[in-house]
């Protein structure tokens, strides 16, 4: 990483204060406080995570950007509650008959399967296959497990907080879908990573010296 120029070696830094001036803007006036509140421990636990780490490893720029889109989605989501994110003019263009932001929210979910699959590559601890089915298999356990986290959140806060969070907009569909989505997003999310030319960096030559 020291070969790289200033803007790439500083692009984490500069992409986390963006974030937090964005978030910071957003945190004011929710639409609905509690709800803000529900959406957001996840944001701060990610972002929390990724700034307490970053000099145990640092992800490719390409990772921190694909992982940035779910902060900055889900923090716009927070801060209107997914379903009433001003979003019209797309619903509008397609002649949809709902407010699809989620959707779009878990699609970049899945872009976490780029850093995950990274991590793994970089660290040489599994071959290609593993890694990429890793890395797809990973976002689809979290999809379902926040699925579960969504429905019993709705079912102990209830009322309009509890259909907001949950935000199905009547769909019968919406776990589902949301995980297709989630899925989706890791494909992409992992089509992208093998094509990055990300390799093992040979930190942990063990495999050679008991071989």
């Amino acid at each position: 990483m020291n070969n790289t120029s200033a803007p790439s070696r500083w692009f984490p830094h500069t992409l986390a204060a963006t974030f937090l001036i964005f978030w910071t803007i957003m945190a004011a006036n929710p639409v609905m406080r509690d709800v803000w509140w529900a959406e957001n421990i996840p944001v701060m636990a990610v972002f929390l995570l990724l700034a307490g780490t970053y000099r145990l490893f640092r992800f490719s720029n390409p990772a921190y950007a694909l992982m940035a889109c779910w902060l900055f989605l889900h923090t716009i989501g927070g801060h209107y509650t997914f379903a009433n994110v001003p979003f019209g003019f797309v619903t509008d263009l397609f002649g949809f008959s709902r407010n699809h932001f989620d959707r779009l929210g878990h699609y970049t979910i899945g872009f976490y399967a780029f850093p995950i699959a990274e991590l793994l590559t970089r660290k040489d601890l599994a071959k290609p296959i593993i890694v990429h089915l890793f890395g797809l298999f990973a976002i689809m356990a979290l999809a379902a497990g926040y699925e579960i986290v969504e429905w019993w959140y709705a079912v102990l806060a209830g009322g309009e907080a509890g259909i907001e969070f949950l935000g199905s907009q009547g769909d019968v569909w919406d776990a589902q879908t949301d995980m297709l989505c989630d899925t989706l997003g890791a494909i992409t999310a992992l089509v992208l990573f093998a094509f990055s030319g990300i390799k093992a960096e040979g930190e942990r030559p063990l495999r050679a010296h008991n071989g």
